[in-house]
């Protein structure tokens, strides 16, 4: 008789590094370690998982196969590192099964970032559960399991365990202590998990009933018009019935934001699709567990108030992503205004008692919980371009996700961004963490939020800069607080358009050189004057202006941000071409002459090359905008009546070159302008022309500089690629001249890419020794 002998027996130590904790991934190895009847143990180390396990090679290799290739729907695996007899694998007995272990630190020091986990949305079992009568969990707001539910707002620190979370004030009961500790159960591990016995609770504010009552009364108050300040995930947001006129004239009185539109939270893909016009890349986007707002056409006639979206097409529409969401969707069976919880232009407010007070003059009535917010996430918001996400505000589902660094950083460098949509990113290793949105970064409170939610990061993955990155703009309060912190570090002052193109380089895996072109409002250029329309050749560690748009005054400095009619006349009487100006009456005389005689004299009218300045000018030549509620509108506006028109012949334009650049004389574009308003062309005609005008010059000048350079391919950044026009058509046109063009896709094109882009430059200037 043959006796097979029993094959070999190894012992591995496997670390698994990415976004592996709160994800369910402990449950995950220990299902796939006993059906491969395995022994060992599994446990949170740092922000990564460590599992030390012995048994045949063959079913070790598959362990390690499964982690690579088949890791829970929610986890991002970027190594797998095995090491054969490591740590405690040697000791480990045959026979003694596979457990999951207390967490805890390795010493020494890490060299990327710990997988922090971001928020997820309710998963389809917990929502069925949430509306089973015979659940134990039946209509509880805070229902969960290791696929969904609150990660990255409710973290104190790390390995991601609920000692360290903000539930370690809600001792389990023995029934949610029961599925906590069972290998076999779905909420095994599932750190924040709740019950109505054991879990956070509702209240409502001023009546003061709690539970279901305070569910009811918040739910009759935005039935009756009323607008109610809901404690999210994280942060406050205002709620009221989106197709209540009133209430929204209302809530935007208050809340003092008179024409940006309103995120609108709809019940499902039923009550989207009844909305807006839903192609099947944008129901991808819209369903993530992510969920973030994804900007939408909207259907003609949709129910909606006039003032949820005035002046454009585009509709922000989401889904619920906490079980709260889902119960107020519900019960009031409309589409619902959620917007953040602040007031314009301020931080969102996360703090119960902060929120009381700064939200009284704008909330009828407060929908509260005790479960304490540790970390400020507003909404992310991302739209649809050529059938890829594109980031517009990267925040709750998306931040603090890790992004890969193209070259590694030897040394830590924090990046501290711009001064608009602001965010910070930590660079360590060949990862870099992009902190949330943080808003405008321009008063004191902007400021402190950005320092709470930079030292929470901080905290969180033991990282302490020895780079600091900061654009040039010494008015940035960003370029400030690097100034001020102290001597030992080193500081990489990075152009804020180089920083724009590296950030879209760099997520697209783009190592060589490349043609960056940057559109957007104002950067300080690297000659110390306002540029905003730029065509670099460029590397990670530096660039050669090849090329811009025509330059005009800015009337009253950057504030002529807000007064696009003021930029008109800029361009007119002070632009670097001539322009026949005629009868301009968008201004009122009186104030008309006081700009010319500004622009004539020089007076506070800096001069800038900036395309996003040129959209506001013509925006209102076309009578679209004349004055901005918020950065951006009149671009918005303009894009919104080109989007009308199918396809318009472009203006006249012309490059000529100006001290060995590339410029774009956009003079007889605005003639024709002029002329053809008068002529009574409609404005979507125009509008739409322009915006093939704008394509036409930039593949113009991108075929210009591959023809000098030999370099082919084109990183597309600054808030103008944003423009769903202007970018989708730039990459159609691109790829006709035999280029080839990017797009920013995880992090936005907006200076809420800028620190990335700007920790990208400090790595890389580090490594080449720089």
């Amino acid at each position: 008789m043959t006796v097979t002998p029993a094959p070999a027996r190894e012992a591995w130590s496997i670390r698994v590094e990415g976004t592996v904790q709160g994800v369910g991934f402990r449950p995950f190895v220990h299902r796939l370690a006993t059906g491969l009847r395995l022994d060992g143990v599994v446990r949170n180390v740092d922000g990564d998982v460590l599992i030390e396990v012995a048994g045949p090679a063959a079913a070790l290799a598959a362990l390690a196969r499964a982690l690579r290739e088949q890791p829970p729907p929610n986890a991002v695996v970027t190594r797998v590192s095995v090491t054969p007899g490591g740590g405690e694998s040697a000791a480990i007995g045959v026979g003694t099964g596979f457990t999951v272990a207390v967490s805890g630190w390795v010493p020494g020091v890490r060299a990327g970032f710990a997988g922090l986990p971001v928020d997820l949305a309710t998963c389809d079992d917990c929502l069925r559960e949430l509306f089973d009568p015979a659940d134990r969990r039946y209509r509880y707001p805070f229902v969960n399991c290791t696929a969904c539910g609150p990660r990255a707002t409710i973290v104190d620190g790390l390995p991601y365990d609920r000692v360290r979370t903000a539930m370690a004030g809600f001792p389990l009961c023995a029934d949610c202590a029961a599925e906590y500790q069972d290998p076999g159960d779905r909420r095994f591990h599932a750190e924040p998990v709740a019950c109505p016995a054991c879990g956070p609770s509702l209240s409502w504010q001023p009546a003061g009933a709690t539970g279901e009552g305070a569910l009811s009364a918040a739910v009759a108050a935005i039935a009756a018009g009323q607008i109610v300040a809901v404690k999210g995930l994280g942060g406050y947001q205002l709620v009221c019935d989106a197709t209540d006129a009133a209430a929204v004239d209302r809530l935007r009185a208050r809340k003092r934001r008179p024409r940006k539109p309103f995120a609108v939270m709809v019940a499902d893909v039923a009550a989207a699709r009844a909305l807006s016009r839903l192609t099947p890349a944008e129901l991808r986007l819209l369903t993530e567990p992510a969920r973030p707002i994804v900007l939408l056409t909207a259907r003609p006639g949709m129910p909606l108030a006039p003032g949820v979206h005035p002046g454009t097409d585009q509709v922000g529409l989401f889904l619920p992503y906490t079980p709260l969401h889902h119960l107020l969707l519900r019960a009031l069976a409309r589409p619902l205004v959620v917007t953040s919880g602040n007031l314009s232009d301020e931080p969102i407010a996360i703090d119960d008692g902060d929120a009381l007070i700064r939200l009284a003059p704008v909330a009828d009535g407060f929908l509260l919980h005790d479960r304490p917010i540790r970390a400020r996430y507003d909404d992310s918001v991302a739209r649809v371009i050529g059938e890829r996400r594109v980031t517009v505000r990267r925040a709750r589902g998306y931040a603090p996700g890790p992004l890969p660094l193209p070259v590694p950083a030897a040394r830590p460098v924090l990046a501290v961004g711009a001064q608009l949509k602001h965010t910070f990113t930590l660079a360590r290793g060949d990862r870099a963490l992009v902190g949330p949105h943080g808003g405008s970064l321009d008063d004191a409170d902007a400021l402190a939020a950005f320092h709470g939610t930079l030292g929470q990061l901080s905290r969180l993955h033991r990282f302490t800069p020895e780079v600091l990155a900061h654009d040039l703009h010494p008015g940035y309060l960003s370029t400030r607080y690097a100034a001020e912190q102290p001597a030992g570090l080193r500081r990489v002052p990075v152009q804020h358009h180089h920083a724009h193109v590296v950030s879209c380089a760099a997520e697209n895996g783009i190592r060589g050189p490349f043609l960056g072109v940057a559109y957007d409002g104002l950067g300080l250029g690297a000659d110390g004057t306002l540029w905003g329309g730029e065509l670099l050749l460029a590397s990670y560690t530096g660039f050669r202006r090849l090329g811009r748009f025509g330059t005009a005054p800015l009337p009253g400095g950057e504030a002529a941000v807000r007064h696009p009619a003021r930029m008109a006349l800029g361009y007119l009487l002070g632009g670097e071409f001539p322009v026949p100006a005629g009868s301009f009456d968008r201004l009122a005389a009186a104030e008309r002459d006081i700009i010319a005689r500004m622009i004539a004299r020089g007076v506070n009218s800096p001069r800038a090359s900036s395309a996003g300045r040129l959209f506001d000018a013509v925006s209102s030549l076309l009578g679209l905008c004349d004055e901005a509620s918020y950065e951006g509108e009149a671009a918005v506006l303009l894009e919104a009546v080109a989007a009308a028109v199918p396809r318009a012949e472009a203006l006249p334009w012309r490059l000529t070159e100006v001290e060995g650049l590339w410029v774009y004389d956009w003079s007889g574009t605005l003639t024709a302008v002029l002329d053809r308003t008068r002529a009574g062309v409609p404005a979507g005609e125009l509008a739409a022309a322009f915006h093939t005008t704008i394509v036409e010059v930039t593949v113009a000048l991108c075929a210009r500089a591959a023809e000098r350079t030999g370099v082919t391919v084109v990183c597309l950044s600054g808030g103008c690629l944003q423009n769903r026009i202007l970018a989708s058509r730039l990459r159609t046109e691109l790829d006709a001249a035999g280029l080839t063009g990017h797009l920013n896709r995880d992090v936005p094109a907006n200076d809420g890419g800028i620190s990335y882009g700007q920790a990208v430059v400090a790595a890389a200037i580090c490594d080449e020794g720089g």
